[in-house]
């Protein structure tokens, strides 16, 4: 099998070093750059690189410059960029969140750490080809759905259906990465009621999906589902989906908070509040949430 490949970009010679070494001991193939001209070069060079990991301060061009520069070239813009900084300001964080930043690396941090956020990343882009395969398979058929009600009790279901949905929306990437971390929520923290820190502990120790199949099998869980319910009018779509859990504190999770700042999950519903929804209400305790979505006339190719 193919090693991934790692584009790990950093001034500082030592950070890149350590960067390099703990990519490298994960059995990555890295490629490294010393700065965000010289990161430019090497993509050149290199367009099957897998995943991005960015300084953010950098002489010459920082990383907020090649950002921008990989997401107007249609070869590279689908490259997950992970950004490491040591700079943890929530205005920072969703100035590279509108950018196309979904997932943060704050220094100092620790290899498995690192390693958790890659792979995050790395299923985050298999997941995109995925959905864009269904999208042209399916979209304009699903484009004529005015209302209908699933229901979903694993993480497959979960993916499945967020894929699914997005065909009928406007922009079905925006779409699919809201709705996969809104069913997925809705089966793992509120049907199976894995807490937040301990998803943390699950995901440093790589045993999140076993966890999850284990609850899953659990005769208490196994009747749980969760439901969505679609509905489409001329002006918007209106997206309803409910778990059977006990809700959650779901109002400080609607921004981002420096504390999560450095864990590997906990910005997943910030960055589907700003990038894929008009609006996002969680209702009650919060097992229950309606996302908006206005319509504009979709492309008829």
């Amino acid at each position: 099998m193919t090693s991934h490949k790692i584009l790990a970009v950093d001034d500082e010679p030592f950070n890149l070093d350590i960067l390099t070494e703990y990519l490298t001991d994960a059995d990555y193939t890295v490629i490294g750059a010393r700065d965000g001209v010289e990161a430019l070069e090497q993509l050149e060079k290199h367009p099957d690189i897998d995943v991005i990991v960015l300084d953010r301060m950098m002489p010459r061009m920082n990383g907020m410059e090649v950002l921008a520069t990989v997401k107007k070239d249609p070869r590279l813009r689908e490259i997950p960029v992970i950004m490491q900084t040591a700079a943890a300001a929530s205005a920072q964080i969703l100035e590279g969140i509108q950018a196309g930043v979904y997932h943060y690396l704050t220094k100092p941090y620790q290899d498995v750490m690192l390693l958790s956020i890659v792979k995050s990343a790395l299923q985050e882009k298999d997941n995109r080809t995925q959905m864009k395969e269904e999208v042209r398979k399916h979209r304009r058929v699903l484009g004529l759905m005015e209302q209908s009600r699933f229901r979903f009790r694993t993480l497959d279901d979960a993916r499945s259906l967020a894929f699914y949905i997005a065909n009928c929306l406007p922009d079905p990437e925006e779409a699919a990465y809201g709705l996969n971390e809104l069913l997925v929520n809705a089966v793992e923290h509120g049907n199976l009621g894995i807490t937040y820190t301990e998803k943390t502990e699950l995901m440093l120790a790589a045993a999140w999906s076993t966890e999850v199949e284990q609850r899953l099998n659990l005769a208490e869980n196994r009747d749980k589902y969760g439901y969505l319910h679609f509905e489409a009018s001329e002006e918007a779509v209106r997206i309803r989906i409910k778990d059977q859990g006990r809700g959650f504190d779901w109002q400080k999770y609607l921004d981002f908070a420096p504390d999560r700042l450095t864990d590997p999950h906990g910005r997943g519903i910030a960055t589907t509040r700003i990038v894929a929804f008009a609006s996002l209400e969680y209702i009650g305790c919060g097992n229950e949430v309606i996302c908006t979505i206005p319509l504009v006339k979709h492309m008829t190719d």
